[in-house]
């Protein structure tokens, strides 16, 4: 007999698995019996069914839904590719706005194939994971399946005899296979990798859910957003468990479609527990990104801070005081793995496992080719924190929130809703520009009597050894200590004998704080990519090394300087350690 689970308890059973049948994961229809009056794709849709009551089309009332024709003998089928293969738990089967045309019954059965052609109806490898049940109008029915040990990456949606269904949610784990190298950066948190959002403050608009999906979406419905808040020091939080344990590195925060609702500030923690959904447990969070601003409908990357030698299995995004993101990347390297077989050998497994739990807590441990007799053991942290050396400095994509606590970036947007929050764009140029007003000022603070100038210089910079793809030490550091500094890189035609022969796309920005012994703090060195649209200031006495490009461009630095050699000018270090720079591929 079908377990229902009631409507009320959707929050603490279903919400913790991924909806597999989302066509917002890749999830296809593959084939269906009959769809004359609402075809069979609106039930992977990700937005509610919304009423279209009094609308009409070619054959007759529209409905946001399933709809076959009347008075089928046998039954109409649906079958539907899932997004991802993974073990199903539980579906929601949605008769929203189908009102004395609902199916009045349904089953659903599952399979497994890797064939190029889809399955038919009539394949006997169907496996049947909930038996026939009933249905009422206008209303959600959430059920517990069977065979949730098994893999699946079909499933079909019978109803008896016809009619119609709004939405039809498969709800699961997915069953993830991973790189080889526990050493390779990936997503973590990212669906496919079996990230999962456990808990969310608020999910008024947008669900917890939607910011691990692939992609980058097609509006603000498929990401996270938060009513308003009116209490003063409100913040809403998301907990993600990461879809293996891990060495993280550095975390993109995606405010796309957000441009007047996007929050003002987010931070980071992150812990490792064994716990599915740690909200309420007293776990150590580590603070791995400190509160910092978030800008409107763009890409933001961090470099994350207390992760040397430490593995994490939840991070908790906290955003202030409320808003909207559309996608949280968590990048880290796996946590190595151990099996134990039946004999007691310990072996490393090709391709690990991902652990789950149940709701009812009793612990699963899932992979996309369990062995049998055999147990995957996750080391616990201080077993192998000694494994690791200490990562690179991956080298991030410039913006101007990451940047912000050494300077500033100077560079337009395509869309003028997308410059930083306090940027006043204008006009220009008879409406044939937009001008983004006073991105950085000039600062000087030399002795009157240093007779020091403000000037323009060029700059050719050639490419100083860092290379697309490869790592880079970083030996020397300097600093100006009365002035800020500007490069900005120079266009290209090809018309001028003078100019260089090919058009340069990026250099390296490497810079840290001044620590307590008047030297750079090597904790906060911090590395980015600009492209050769992008300007940027340095702040004074910003640690940072001189202009590292990776092709050949011309930049106009602006400075201010005596311009004799005095050290007022510029401070070079050579550094005792060399941190090493994960120069990314262009």
């Amino acid at each position: 007999m079908a377990e229902t689970i009631p409507l009320d308890n959707f929050k603490d059973e279903l919400s913790l698995y991924t909806e597999l049948s989302s066509v917002a994961l890749g999830a296809t229809i593959s084939s269906v019996s009959d769809e004359f009056f609402a075809e069979a794709f609106n039930l992977l849709k990700v937005e509610p069914a919304p009423s279209m009551e009094g609308l009409f089309g070619p054959n007759g009332a529209l409905y946001s839904g399933w709809e076959s024709r009347r008075h089928n003998p046998t039954f109409d089928w649906c079958i539907i590719r899932l997004g991802a293969p993974g073990f199903l738990y539980g579906v929601d089967i949605d008769t929203s706005h189908f009102d004395g045309n609902e199916a009045p019954e349904a089953s659903v059965q599952a399979l497994f194939s890797d064939a190029d052609t889809p399955p038919t109806s009539s394949d006997d490898r169907w496996c049947q994971t909930l038996a026939k049940v009933s249905l009422g109008p206008n209303s959600r029915h959430l059920f517990r399946l069977s065979s949730i040990n098994e893999r699946y990456n079909y499933v079909k949606l019978n109803m008896y005899p016809d009619g119609g269904i709004a939405r039809f949610r498969v709800y699961g784990l997915v069953a993830t296979v991973f790189p080889t190298d526990s050493s390779m950066l990936m997503d973590l948190a990212h669906v496919f990798s079996g990230g999962r959002a456990v808990y969310t403050s608020d999910q008024h608009f947008g669900v917890g859910s939607n910011l691990l999906l692939p992609g980058r979406g097609k509006d603000m419905g498929d990401g996270w957003e938060t009513k308003r808040s009116r209490e003063r020091g409100h913040n809403d939080y998301v907990i993600i468990r990461l879809g293996h344990s891990g060495q993280l590195d550095h975390v993109e925060i995606d405010t796309n479609h957000f441009k007047g609702n996007y929050p003002e500030s987010c931070e980071l923690h992150a812990c490792y527990t064994e716990e599915i959904n740690p909200v309420n447990d007293e776990i150590e969070w580590t603070a791995i990104l400190p509160r910092h601003k978030l800008g409107p409908h763009r890409r933001h990357f961090f470099q994350l801070e207390n992760i040397v030698d430490k593995y994490f299995t939840h991070v908790r995004v906290t955003i202030y005081p409320d808003g909207g993101i559309k996608r949280v990347r968590v990048m880290g390297r796996r946590e190595p793995v151990q099996i134990t077989t039946d004999d007691g050998v310990n072996q490393t497994i090709r391709e690990t496992f991902q652990q789950g739990r149940t709701p009812s807590g009793n612990t699963t441990f899932i992979s996309s080719n369990t062995a049998p007799g055999v147990q995957p053991s996750i080391l616990a942290p201080h077993e192998l924190a000694k494994t690791y050396a200490r990562s690179p400095i991956t080298a991030l994509p410039l913006t101007a929130e990451a940047f912000a606590p050494f300077g500033q970036v100077l560079m337009a947007w395509t869309d003028p809703n997308a410059a930083p929050k306090g940027v006043v764009v204008t006009s220009a140029n008879q409406n044939t520009a937009h001008k983004y007003h006073n991105l950085s000022q000039i600062e000087r603070s030399y002795p009157p009597t240093k007779n020091a100038r403000t000037g323009f210089s060029v700059y050719r910079s050639t490419p100083a050894g860092a290379k697309p793809g490869d790592e880079w030490e970083v030996k020397i550091l300097e600093r100006h200590p009365c002035t800020n500094q500007a490069f900005i890189p120079m266009g290209y035609s090809g018309m001028r004998e003078d100019e260089l022969p090919s058009a340069g796309r990026a250099y390296l920005v490497v810079v840290a704080l001044n620590g307590q012994d008047d030297r750079p703090d090597l904790q906060t060195l911090r590395a980015f990519v600009a492209t050769a649209s992008q300007g940027i200031v340095y702040n004074t006495g910003v640690w940072h090394h001189p202009m590292i490009t990776l092709e050949a461009i011309d930049f106009t630095c602006v400075e201010t300087q005596v311009g004799n050699g005095d050290s007022l000018d510029c401070e070079v270090v050579t550094l005792a350690e060399f941190p090493v720079v994960s120069v990314p591929n262009m």
